[in-house]
């Protein structure tokens, strides 16, 4: 009885598993093809059909600036998605610069870099990415270089933490006793064994920076208007909360759904949802 249960559990994780991927391909296909989907500019001002309400010419409406909401939701998708690529895929990039050097140093150097860490993840992520931003000005490239800066830490710990596990392994062992330089150890032997539980991190990570993208964009410290995004977005029609909740419940209702699909994906390929966790505890967020 038990393995029937185990098999038909195992079936349907795989469904859902192939659901979160198609409709994660599904939106991010509709973001790419934008310029071909998208009825209108997103970016074109007509004052006289502002606040229009759905119809066969703007299939979700306009806004306050008379712009279609469908066409800004597609373009949207381009510039939350790409944005979020960008930040993890740097945070990964110094994160594993950072964490090979300290965990396979070790030592002194392993110390050094991570008190360095500890300084930093001391302090909530968002409001240190908030203080940057106040220092360098608002912006998305101000954005996404607070953000690298104040996150990349989550990874180099985690990373760190894998690597001085692996740097015990036998196989490590035998290739350092062999004469196997550190760099190629790193690269051949130690990084390759990181990249199942990398991509569990980053799956997960990704609907993160979403997140914060959206609500750095919300407080005006992100995407500029009149470039289409969904924190953006909902920070523009929030005025229009009672008389036009559209405006701000259909952005609100992507990044929802993106996040929960990434989210689900992401502790669906976790086999080993213990370090997955420990990266989310890694430091306030």
């Amino acid at each position: 009885m038990g393995s029937v249960r185990n098999l038909l559990w195992a079936a349907g994780r795989k469904r859902l598993m192939a659901v979160c991927v198609l409709l994660l391909s599904a939106i991010v296909l509709a973001g790419l093809c934008a310029p071909f989907l998208a009825p209108h500019d997103p970016e074109f001002v007509d004052l006289t059909n502002k606040l229009a309400d759905p119809s066969t010419e703007f299939p979700l409406g306009t806004d306050q600036l008379g712009r279609c909401v469908l066409s800004r939701l597609l373009y949207g998708t381009q510039v939350s998605l790409s944005l979020a690529l960008l930040i993890v895929g740097s945070c990964l990039l110094i994160g594993l610069v950072i964490g090979c050097l300290a965990g396979y140093a070790g030592g002194k150097t392993d110390s050094l870099v991570m008190r360095c860490c500890d300084a930093i993840l001391a302090i909530p992520s968002l409001i240190l990415a908030i203080s940057l931003i106040a220092i360098w000005g608002a912006g998305w490239k101000q954005m996404a270089i607070a953000l690298v800066v104040v996150q990349s830490v989550y990874y180099a710990r985690f990373i760190r933490g894998l690597v001085s596990n692996l740097r015990q392994q036998t196989y490590i062992i035998a290739a350092r006793v062999s004469g196997t330089s550190p760099f190629r150890l790193i690269t051949r032997h130690i990084i390759p064994n990181l990249l199942p539980s990398l991509l569990t991190v980053v799956t997960l990570e990704i609907g993160w920076v979403i997140m914060d993208i959206s609500a750095l964009s919300f407080i005006g410290l992100g995407v500029q208007s009149p470039t289409p995004e969904w924190g953006a977005m909902i920070n523009e029609g929030k005025s229009f909360i009672r008389s036009h909740p559209r405006l701000i419940l259909t952005p609100g209702f992507v990044i929802f759904c993106v996040v929960a699909l990434l989210n689900l994906l992401g502790e669906m390929l976790g086999e080993k949802k213990g370090m997955v966790k420990s990266f989310r505890k890694g430091g306030a967020r």
